[in-house]
C-alpha cells in the first residue's frame, strides 16, 4: 500500500502495518517520516528498537532470530533495517519474504532505503513488503515547490512571514531543506511575535557561522580542494557532527552516481542535470564533477564515504575525520593517498 508522506500520520492511527518502507533521496524527508512512525509505534507500545545497517556480506539471519526472539524489556519491539544500496542481495531478498510469509506478532519492521526505481519495485521480496505493509516514497521538494513548502515551514513554527523573504531564503539555501529548516529555526528565535521580513533573513545571514556543510559540498563538488579542507577544518573546530556531513554528503554522491549513468549513456551535461533537477545556480559545479569522475570513481568515493560511516559507529578502526578527509578531497579532484608501488618479485 502506498502511503504519502503527508497522509503518514492519519494511517498510522489507525494501527500500526507489519512494515514500513521509507525510501527517497533527501535526508530531512525521510528522516521526518521515519521519526514519525518511531513516535507513533512507541506510542504504541513498541518500546523496543534494534536497528541494522546493511552493508557487504551482511548477515540476514540476524534480521530473522531478532525477529523471532522473545524480548526481555518489551512485549513489542521495532526492527529498523537501514539498507543504503537499496537491494538487499539474493540472500536478503530470500530472507524478507521468508521474513513476510509469518510475520511475528508484536514487531514491526521499518525499512529505510534511498530512491527505489521501477524494476526494484517490481521484485518479489519488495511486493511482499508492500502488500503486507505501507510504503512511503519520499520525493524532493523541486525548483517551483520550494517557496511554498518554505512558507509552510514558517507557518509550522507560528511565523508570518513576506513573499520577499521566503524568496530571500529560497535563494540561500538552494534547494538543500535541512538548509531551509536550520535557517527558519535561527529567524524564530530571534522573531520575538514580530513577522519575519527580508531585513531580518539578511540579518540572519550575517550572523551564521563562518562555515556550513553546504558550502564544503558545493566546494568539493565545484573541484577546489585547499577551499574544501579550510571550511572542514572550519566544521571539525566548531564542533559539527560528522554523521551530519555524512549524511548529505551520501545524498549528494549518489545523485551524482545517477547523473554519472546517464552520461555514460550519452545524455549531454544539461540534460541529466535537468532530469535529477539541478539548481541553476549549481549547474555549473555538478557539471565539472561530472568531468572529473565517471560512475566508477563516484563508486569508489561512495565505498570510502561507508567507511567513515562505520569509523564513527565504531564498526571498523580509523579517525572518522581523517576518512572523511581523504573523501572529500578524492570528490574535489585530489589524490590523497597514492596508489601503492608494485614491488616486483625477485
Amino acid at each position: 500500500m502506498k502511503v504519502y508522506p503527508d497522509k503518514l500520520e492519519r494511517e498510522l492511527k489507525r494501527g500500526a502495518a507489519p512494515v514500513y518502507i521509507v525510501s527517497g533521496d533527501e535526508p530531512l524527508l525521510v528522516q521526518e517520516s521515519c521519526d514519525v512512525i518511531r513516535r507513533s509505534l512507541k506510542a504504541a507500545g513498541y518500546t523496543e528498537r534494534q536497528v541494522f545497517h546493511v552493508e557487504a556480506n551482511f548477515d540476514w539471519e540476524q534480521v530473522l532470530f531478532s525477529a523471532n526472539s522473545l524480548s526481555l524489556f518489551a512485549d513489542q519491539k521495532l526492527l529498523e533495517i537501514r539498507m543504503p544500496g537499496g537491494k538487499p542481495g539474493d540472500k536478503g531478498a530470500v530472507a524478507l519474504k521468508t521474513y513476510m510469509e509469518n510475520p511475528p506478532e508484536g514487531t514491526v519492521m521499518l525499512m529505510v532505503t534511498p530512491r527505489l526505481d521501477a524494476p526494484t519495485q517490481r521484485t518479489k521480496w519488495f511486493q511482499a513488503l508492500e502488500g503486507a505493509g505501507a510504503f512511503v516514497q519520499v520525493w524532493p521538494v523541486d525548483v517551483k515547490q520550494m517557496p511554498r513548502w518554505i512558507k509552510e515551514r514558517f507557518n509550522r513554527a507560528g511565523l508570518e512571514v513576506t513573499h520577499e523573504a521566503v524568496e530571500m531564503v529560497v535563494s540561500r539555501v538552494e534547494g538543500n531543506l535541512l538548509a531551509a529548516v536550520q535557517e527558519i529555526e535561527r529567524l524564530s528565535l530571534t522573531a520575538d511575535g514580530r513577522r519575519i521580513d527580508a531585513d531580518d533573513v539578511m540579518e540572519s545571514v550575517a550572523d551564521n557561522a563562518r562555515y556550513s556543510i553546504y558550502s564544503l559540498i558545493d566546494t568539493a563538488v565545484g573541484g577546489d580542494p585547499a577551499r574544501t579542507l579550510k571550511i572542514l577544518q572550519g566544521l571539525r573546530a566548531e564542533g559539527t557532527d560528522v554523521l551530519h556531513i555524512v549524511a548529505l554528503l551520501a545524498s549528494e554522491t549518489r545523485t551524482l552516481a545517477r547523473m554519472a549513468d546517464g552520461v555514460s549513456k550519452g545524455q549531454s551535461l544539461d540534460a541529466v542535470t535537468k532530469n535529477a533537477r539541478i539548481w541553476p545556480k549549481r549547474k555549473d559545479l555538478v557539471s565539472r564533477a561530472l568531468k572529473r569522475h565517471n560512475r566508477h570513481a563516484i563508486d569508489r568515493i561512495q565505498q570510502k564515504l561507508t567507511r567513515v560511516d562505520q569509523s564513527v559507529k565504531g564498526i571498523l578502526p580509523g579517525d572518522a575525520w581523517t576518512e572523511l578527509t581523504d573523501v572529500l578531497l578524492n570528490l574535489a579532484g585530489k589524490r590523497v593517498v597514492p596508489e601503492p608501488t608494485r614491488i616486483r618479485s625477485v
